[in-house]
């Protein structure tokens, strides 16, 4: 390994300095969910008062996913020529301008609002667990666990909270998703510092530019974005579209809200532990078999429509969500040999991944419009846990992508 690499994924000498870059990671990793999340529990408020359909509702989550695809291949460049710091604060403005014109108005507002906001989300996407990499080589699990931690715990406030904020605070749907523009604007102000980093991180990062890998020619690539589609795909159906099935239910609004809160707060503890888990395992097989197996008793038990358990039901699904979110984010780094690769790796995954859980919102909306029922669609979601098990143990294998065709095939 060159030595300008091993600079490049070396941990930031100065304790002051590293503090203030957990911090600014942290603050950043909250920004990136509950500008969503916020979204699930009001759905169905903004879509009498703007009196639109199921699918018009489910595009409100959809575009944020496409959003993801289409800029997450441009992101690793955009790094390589402005510098990692400088296009993170980049996003957290593009952050704060969505939110803002998002809330400003009616439904084109809120639709354009979306898009803007999705593209400053899918930079933090791609950059942040090759910034783990670059500077936390040796503590890559635990700061992936501090990171999912954040970003999971911030989502499941926001989708407890926007419902009460909205109808008994009396903010309104477009108040409720307008206040974290506050949390936005105070991670803008810490992220500063970072920005004198960048060329520094440009020098080191030159020569491990000269090792670059085809990712869109390996298989490993490819299953590991699949998997990370199916799993946001998952994830983005069940914050969109479990409230209203619990409502269809008999449950109440705030209960549903908090039902969608309390299961992202199971995925807490899971998000921790799991990158630790996988960082000490060559073969993460195991996690991934664990991941679907929660997702198969979740969903099993909302397709019985049995609402005793319904906490149970979803708890599982939060549990299987947390395993495998954090394994997709642990897989970037595990795969690749060094940040640059990750990055790229990151780009590619959640550019492929983030088109095909575009699919889940909107598909799951008209499904349900279609057959005027829940079924259908939860069945259609099995299947795709099924589907996450197959390419999950496809990605999970100890090999690293660079190797042979062969070796990554077998």
């Amino acid at each position: 390994m060159k030595s300008s690499q091993l600079r490049s994924d070396t941990p930031m000498k100065s304790p002051s300095k590293g503090w203030l870059l957990v911090l600014g990671i942290i603050l950043i990793a909250t920004n990136m969910r509950a500008p969503l999340t916020s979204v699930g529990p009001l759905i169905g408020t903004i879509r009498d008062d703007l009196g639109i359909s199921n699918t018009l509702a489910g595009l409100i989550t959809t575009l944020p996913l496409l959003a993801f695809a289409l800029l997450s291949p441009l992101v690793p460049r955009m790094a390589r020529r402005f510098g990692t710091p400088m296009v993170l604060f980049g996003s957290l403005f593009l952050l704060i301008v969505g939110m803002a014109v998002r809330s400003s108005a009616g439904i084109v507002t809120l639709l354009i609002g979306t898009v803007i906001l999705g593209l400053g989300i899918a930079i933090c996407n791609v950059l942040m667990p090759s910034l783990i990499k670059a500077n936390y080589p040796l503590k890559i699990g635990v700061m992936i666990g501090i990171y999912s931690v954040s970003m999971n715990f911030s989502g499941a406030i926001a989708s407890g909270i926007s419902e009460p904020m909205a109808n008994q605070v009396g903010l309104g749907w477009k108040g409720a998703m307008g206040i974290w523009i506050v949390l936005a604007l105070v991670t803008l102000i810490v992220w500063i510092p970072q920005i004198r980093r960048k060329q520094q991180e440009q020098t080191s990062t030159s020569a491990t530019n000269q090792n670059r890998t085809n990712l869109w020619k390996s298989p490993l690539a490819w299953y590991i974005s699949i998997f990370m589609g199916l799993q946001s795909m998952l994830f983005y159906v069940v914050i969109s579209w479990l409230p209203d099935i619990l409502k269809s239910q008999g449950m109440s609004s705030d209960t549903a809200g908090w039902t969608v809160s309390i299961m992202q707060m199971a995925l807490l503890p899971v998000t921790f532990i799991v990158p630790i888990l996988a960082g000490r395992m060559k073969n993460q097989n195991i996690l991934v078999v664990l991941a679907a197996v929660f997702y198969f008793i979740g969903i099993g038990g909302l397709l019985s429509g049995n609402d005793t358990f319904t906490l149970v039901w979803a708890i599982l699904i939060g549990i299987g969500s947390g395993c495998a979110f954090s394994l997709a984010m642990m897989l970037f780094g595990l795969r690749t040999s060094n940040a640059h690769d990750a990055a790229e790796l990151s780009g590619m995954a959640q550019s492929m991944g983030y088109l095909l859980a575009a699919i889940g919102p909107t598909l799951f909306g008209f499904l349900h419009d279609a057959t005027n029922g829940w079924k259908i669609p939860l069945i259609v979601m099995f299947v795709t846990a099924v589907l996450l098990l197959i390419f999950g143990v496809a990605s999970g294998r100890n090999r690293l992508i660079g190797q042979s065709t062969a070796k990554e095939s077998t």
